[in-house]
């Protein structure tokens, strides 16, 4: 992916808290998608509580439920831009949900909140989060579309009342809604007598405890189907130093078909780490 291509898209999101990319996925992916959704979006219970949305359908592990998942989660522009906000503070991004929500007739607006809020770590020294929304039918301001308040990763808001309008993220299905996880936001009322669908793929910083729990969703018989960087993203990789090991080991040893009894316990450690460690060990050697 060239700078080029990201590179006004970065801007905007660092400037504005968001932007909008238009046409990024195919129809025939979207469509896919949606119709291996159908079944789960007949099936799922609407949600229990006003934050999630009592009007609002919700589930996740769409990377067991759909094989075009991996093609939103995998694109490149995305990645490219996810992987320049939240590199500077991690060794390695995850997949920190991908998550269907149909929002129905007669919803209201929910609240508007900064997804970062999961984590209790202090907030403005670096990005924890990149969202993606992939529409899966039209968003108008009148079916729920999201609403994004610019510039707000630039401040402290510690009451509603300090917010501006927001914008309505209108657009469609093989469009990308990017936002930051300090971007106050929220989805809009649905006023329409149809239902607004849409996938949110989200990527934090490596060490952060996701959203999802990628284990429990991805478990390694159904890993083993990934691609490698697609396993990495779903938990099957460490964030060194030595960060969510199994058995000492990075975690994609569960996804071979020898996993030892009794793994060996193996360094997982940054070059810089390497170096220094291998110094200080090299001259206990000499001292014994």
């Amino acid at each position: 992916m060239t700078d080029k291509a990201h590179t006004p898209w970065l801007e905007q999101l660092r400037s504005d808290g968001y932007c909008i990319i238009p046409r990024l996925m195919p129809d025939a992916t979207i469509a896919g998608l949606d119709a291996d959704l159908e079944d789960a979006f007949e099936k799922t219970p609407t949600g229990k509580g006003d934050f999630y949305g009592r009007r609002t359908q919700r589930f996740g592990g769409l990377l067991r439920r759909s094989r075009w998942a991996s093609d939103l989660v995998l694109q490149p522009l995305v990645l490219a831009i996810a992987r320049e906000i939240l590199g500077d503070a991690c060794d390695k991004i995850q997949l920190n949900v991908a998550q269907a929500i149909a929002i129905h007739p007669g919803e209201i607006e929910q609240f508007p909140h900064c997804d970062h809020d999961m984590w209790a770590g202090r907030k403005g020294d670096h990005e924890y989060l990149l969202n993606v929304i992939w529409p899966l039918t039209e968003f108008t301001a009148e079916n729920g579309a999201t609403r994004i308040y610019p510039g707000t990763h630039k401040q402290v808001i510690e009451s509603l009342d300090q917010l501006d309008d927001p914008i309505v993220a209108e657009c469609g299905p093989g469009d990308a809604i990017c936002f930051l996880g300090s971007t106050v936001h929220g989805a809009g009322p649905n006023h329409t007598n149809t239902v607004r669908r849409g996938v949110v793929i989200g990527y934090s910083l490596g060490w952060l405890k996701p959203y999802e729990n990628l284990w429990l969703a991805y478990p390694p018989q159904i890993a083993k189907t990934f691609s490698p960087e697609l396993a990495e993203l779903a938990g099957y990789i460490q964030h060194r130093p030595n960060l969510g090991n199994f058995e000492g080991q990075c975690p994609s040893i569960l996804l071979r078909g020898d996993v030892p009894d009794y793994p060996q316990a193996t360094d997982g450690l940054r070059p810089d780490q390497e170096d220094a460690v291998r110094e200080f060990a090299e001259a206990q050697r000499y001292r014994s």
